[in-house]
């Protein structure tokens, strides 16, 4: 998910969205520890992209004040 789609979900749907790829990560961790995914690359990628949808929700905490 690039940076522009993240800007355009409003605060709520951040916020669900960031759980859902937060649990589906977790899952995917548990699942390649069992047998290795094709591509372990996926999990570097979803972390970074859950990395960007946390620095937006920052951001707009820190310009709400």
């Amino acid at each position: 998910m690039k940076i522009a789609e993240i800007r355009e979900l409003s605060t709520k749907e951040l916020i669900e969205r960031i759980d859902a790829e937060v649990a589906a990560l977790n899952q995917k961790v548990i699942n390649h520890s069992i047998s290795p995914l094709d591509s372990p690359a996926q999990i570097k990628q979803q972390r970074r992209t859950i990395a960007r949808m946390k620095t937006e929700l920052r951001q707009r905490e820190l310009n709400k004040q």
